[in-house]
């Protein structure tokens, strides 16, 4: 049976209840993550494939026991690219380059503002670079969520079409190759499906209002762990700059008890089925009722969101256009709910391509149509919990057993908070003395090195004493030498001179 592990703070087989989720947060923060890896797990979960979740732990230490385990590492990432998510980019390059399995990263992108000035550096490029470059040293090309991120990554010298592409988001591929969007036909106590995030702009939340007027029947879908928290317990708010954003139980959500928190994807795709439309400015929250053939509309507000949906045409506005559409009527007038079934099949056969490109096996190999999965099998037997409703919708009771488990949930993260700070301070002492103990091993090697220099140079002037003293010597007998070659030189010249005057003198005799 071959091994994957995925980035994930759980298997969408895995059933958590709240407060096992609000005790261990399994969702990283936003269960929007939820929908992209579950997509990923349906796709590569084969008969003789098994996928398991690495919790979340970007951990270097771990590399050993990930190669010997495990035959691939799957990494889904939404937008990663970012300021804040720099400390976990350092430690997954860190991890990576430690493998010796293959590495796929299956989606990732950039968060930047709606025109991003992709022009100027961002603080985390040499970040980025590092993490892309031991991602291509363990598999032959990154999947991206759109055309802004390419540009991104071509900008910062990788190759389009080679190191990179674009494969927007796998979740929109969850159940294959088809989008069957229902038809739109709303009347007031319709369901409908609302979200938005502490980050939206007021004019998002002004227009969901307009929206709950007119249609009593809504539910607000958060997806933030601290919402989570808030819709449980009632406290503590949740921190948003927007005035008019759901932030505590005092606010109109809470009050009228409409609201539910999702804790697994089942339940989530489960209750967008029963829904007839769903609007707002998360892009996952609508995404996932695209998946199922809920209409929606997306608000649009930065770059991350801006790509996903140019390249997947999904339904979409600006934040800032509402201001121009009196109620939702007049903004279906303007949006083609269906617009995302049309490049559906042309965008899954290209994701598909990227699997294969990257030697990845998928569910799809013999029949890139198929609608079941392997998964599907293990999920029926699956009893997950229902969407979590506001303290505010329960009777005493139940908001006395609540108050009674969140406190005990609270000492337990108090306990598990201490535990990791614990573990924290022990490592980063251990660090620190396995850095000095690297610092003086390197120090004695210098002062080695030193002292065999120093030995070394007492050795060549010892050299250079003694071959000075031998030129020396030479020196006087090479002028000894030349003071007996002039005398023997002069000596000879005289010799010849008085020759010559002897041989003169005979023949001057004989004439």
């Amino acid at each position: 049976m071959k091994k994957i592990l995925v980035r994930s703070g759980m298997r969408p087989i895995d059933s958590f209840s709240a407060e096992e989720i609000l005790t261990k947060d399994r969702t990283g923060y936003n269960n929007g993550n939820l929908a992209y890896q579950y997509s990923i797990f349906r796709t590569l979960w084969k008969e003789d494939v098994e996928l398991f979740s690495d919790g979340y732990f970007a951990n270097p230490n771990r590399a050993d026991e990930i190669n010997e385990t495990y035959d691939a590492y799957v990494i889904p990432l939404a937008d990663a690219f970012r300021e804040d998510f720099r400390w976990m980019l350092r430690a997954y390059t860190q991890l990576i380059k430690r493998l010796t399995i293959p590495v796929y990263v299956i989606g990732v992108g950039l968060r930047a503002p709606y025109e991003p000035k992709l022009g100027e550096d961002f603080i985390f490029d040499e970040d980025v670079k590092a993490f892309v470059s031991a991602v291509l040293e363990k598999s032959g090309q990154i999947g991206l969520r759109g055309e802004i991120t390419s540009e991104y990554l071509t900008k910062l010298g990788f190759k389009e079409g080679v190191d990179h592409r674009v494969i927007g988001c796998p979740s929109l591929y969850t159940f294959g190759r088809e989008l069957k969007i229902r038809s739109l036909d709303l009347h007031k106590n319709s369901p409908i499906a609302i979200n938005a995030s502490p980050v939206a702009l007021e004019t998002s939340i002004e227009f969901l209002n307009k929206v709950t007027a007119q249609y009593a029947n809504y539910n607000f879908i958060p997806q933030l762990y601290d919402e989570l928290f808030l819709t449980y317990a009632g406290g503590p708010g949740v921190v948003s700059n927007i005035s008019n954003y759901p932030t505590s139980i005092a606010s109109k959500y809470y009050q009228e008890g409409k609201v539910k928190y999702f804790t697994s994807m089942q339940a989530w795709l489960d209750e967008m089925r029963g829904t007839s439309f769903s609007i707002g400015s998360r892009l996952h929250g609508n995404v996932t009722a695209t998946i199922v053939g809920t209409p929606n509309i997306s608000f649009v507000q930065d770059a991350r969101m801006r790509e996903l949906a140019a390249y997947h045409q999904l339904p979409h506005v600006t934040a800032e256009a509402l201001t121009s559409f009196n109620n939702l009527e007049d903004l279906l007038e303007k949006i083609d709910i269906h617009s995302a079934e049309k490049v559906q099949a042309a965008n899954f056969d290209n994701y598909l391509d990227f699997l294969d490109y990257n030697e990845i096996d998928h569910i799809y190999k013999a029949d890139k149509n198929r609608k079941d999965a392997p998964m599907d099998f293990f999920l029926k037997d699956v009893k997950f919990s229902k969407g979590i409703v506001p303290i505010t919708a329960c009777s005493k009771e139940e908001i006395f057993q609540r108050l009674a488990q969140v406190t005990e949930i609270v000492k337990e993260k108090a306990s598990i908070k201490v535990y990791l700070e614990i573990n924290k301070r022990e490592q980063q002492i251990r660090t620190l003395k396995q850095n000095v103990s690297n610092e003086q091993q390197k120090l004695q090697v210098a002062e080695q090195k030193i002292i065999t220099t120093e030995a070394k140079n007492v050795e060549q002037d010892k050299q250079l004493e003694l071959s000075a003293q031998k030129l020396a010597k030479t020196t006087t007998e090479l002028q000894q030498k030349k003071r007996e070659a002039d005398y023997y030189k002069r000596t000879t010249e005289r010799k010849a001179a008085r020759m010559a005057l002897k041989v003169a003198d005979v023949f001057a005799k004989k004439n």
